[in-house]
């Protein structure tokens, strides 16, 4: 790939992928920091408005908004002891009492850097392992390929909820989604109802708009008891000296470990990231009792984390084409809008796409730390704004945008329908990521399933020739013993029997 950088790098200068990249950072940072939005729900409403873009823009408008939303979340988190996003919610718990005692502007000072560094740390690690994951694809046959689908599936379902049942149904859902409208083998129409618009099948962006926009609307309209402005404690910012950092850089480096570490397990996602980096760190701390009383190495373990995890996601989605959570899904589905499929062929066939993602992943860094830096008074003053005026323009901007891109009307009926049923899926605790990512793996994953049927004459037991596929169904099952619970059961049952303490 060392030929595609200066290319590269040229078209990243363009003043025109600037701008997107500028406009997509400011847009992130304040839809991160404003409780009830989030990294998922900002590209969302960002991805009607790619159709229209170049490609170059589009990656830079949608990457600059998946890095900085993870990183605005820490400033509600710091200012008004609410995180913005899931990600921040381990940055309450010391970025809170640091701005109380007068030090807010020091605590977005380290929240800023320790986003920056784990960002950039996750770029090598996606850098340095996504090609090697996509030379290893390259060997997957359709067996294969539906074995590694079916491991990434359940995984992503059973740790996305702490019901495996919930998990499970919310991606049979997807996937039953992804099974209307014509057979891509024979072409009879599946599913429709009678429904003449369903024939052609469902689409991407009227679903993500539904399950995960709407749904958040009506979720805070229901939840809603308080319209009074939150209670902001003064921002600013300042950089931390360097004999402030230098007792704390072994903490920032493991984090930045653990975050792209987790980031590459698909479905584990940031929020799991941050506490564990977090525990690790008051592990690990002279001081473990001066966490939650405002400790800076708390900050900067769950900032690192959170944003390390970034760059580990997107491994598995550019070198495999699966997502490992609901952001990356939605950035999946923008580079399929400009005809980007990632895979191992990506790597071979487009080196200078996959060239150009990973020096605009290092440019959407840099002005988040710039712009997070410049702008981080107007940001807490945007904290002010009330959820009844802000929820009224997300639907506005979702409407907008879902007929923008067909000028369909059938699609704001089908932005509706799903808006109320990931509604009343949230109000019965299933996630909604398993879903978006189930309608994204569900055609690749029936493909794969019929293409090896075909090769081993409909004989499904012939998948269980293939060493890969083998060892990919029998590390599926015990992901899903081990969720189920069965794991710990059976290691108390050896316990008891040994006599020795549980493992």
């Amino acid at each position: 790939m060392l030929e595609h950088i200066l290319p590269a790098i040229l078209i990243s200068l363009n003043w025109q992928v600037l701008a997107a990249m500028a406009v997509g950072t400011v847009a992130g940072i304040i839809i991160g920091g404003l409780p009830g939005l989030g990294t998922a729900l900002g590209l969302v409403i960002a991805l009607p408005f790619t159709y229209s873009m170049e490609p170059s823009m589009a990656i830079a408008l949608l990457l600059a908004i998946y890095v900085s939303s993870i990183y605005g979340g820490s400033i509600s988190a710091i200012l008004i002891n609410v995180p913005g996003t899931p990600q921040s919610a381990a940055s309450v718990l010391d970025g809170y009492p640091m701005a109380v005692r007068g030090e807010g502007a020091l605590a977005l000072g380290y929240a800023t850097i320790a986003s920056f560094v784990g960002g950039i740390f996750s770029l090598f690690i996606l850098v340095i392992f996504a090609p090697q994951l996509a030379k290893l694809a390259l060997f997957f046959g359709p067996i294969e390929t539906f074995a590694l689908l079916l491991f990434a599936l359940t995984t992503v379902a059973g740790v996305s909820s702490q019901n495996l049942l919930k998990g499970l149904i919310a991606a049979l859902i997807g996937i039953f989604l992804a099974l209307i409208g014509p057979d891509e083998i024979t072409g009879q129409i599946r599913f429709d109802f009678g429904i003449v618009f369903l024939t052609a099948g469902l689409t991407v962006i009227p679903l993500l708009i539904g399950i995960f926009a709407i749904s958040e609307v009506l979720i805070q309209a229901a939840t809603l008891t308080d319209s009074a402005k939150p209670s902001v404690v003064k921002g600013g910012f300042r950089i931390p000296s360097w004999a402030a950092w230098k007792p704390r850089m072994a903490t920032l480096m493991r984090s930045c470990v653990l975050g792209s570490a987790i980031g590459v397990l698909p479905g584990t996602g940031a929020t799991a990231a941050t506490f564990i980096s977090y525990a690790d760190a008051k592990r690990r701390s002279p001081n473990p009792e001066d966490f939650g009383k405002g400790e800076p190495s708390g900050l900067i373990a769950s900032e690192a984390s959170n944003n390390a995890v970034s760059g580990g996601a997107m491994v598995p989605m550019l070198a495999l084409g699966i997502p490992g959570d609901a952001g990356t899904a939605v950035m999946l589905g923008g580079l399929a809008i400009h005809n980007i499929a990632p895979g191992a062929r990506l790597f071979q066939e487009q080196p200078d796409t996959v060239t150009l993602i990973f020096v605009l992943l290092m440019v959407a860094n840099v002005f988040m730390l710039v712009l997070g830096a410049a702008g981080a008074n107007i940001y807490s003053r945007l904290l002010r704004i009330p959820i009844t005026l802000l929820m009224p323009l997300v639907v506005m901007l979702c409407i907008v945008g879902a007929y923008a891109v067909r000028s369909n009307p059938i699609d704001l009926i089908i932005v509706m329908v799903f808006g109320i049923l990931g509604f009343l899926l949230r109000l019965n605790n299933f996630p909604l990521a398993p879903i978006i990512i189930g309608f994204i793996l569900g055609a690749p994953m029936e493909r794969a399933l019929r293409q090896g049927l075909i090769l081993s004459d409909t004989n499904f037991l012939e998948f269980f020739r293939s060493p890969m596929a083998c060892g990919l169904f029998i590390i599926t099952g015990l992901v899903l013993l081990n969720i189920m619970g069965l794991g710990r059961v059976l290691r108390r049952l050896i316990a008891r029997k040994t006599n020795s303490p549980e493992i």
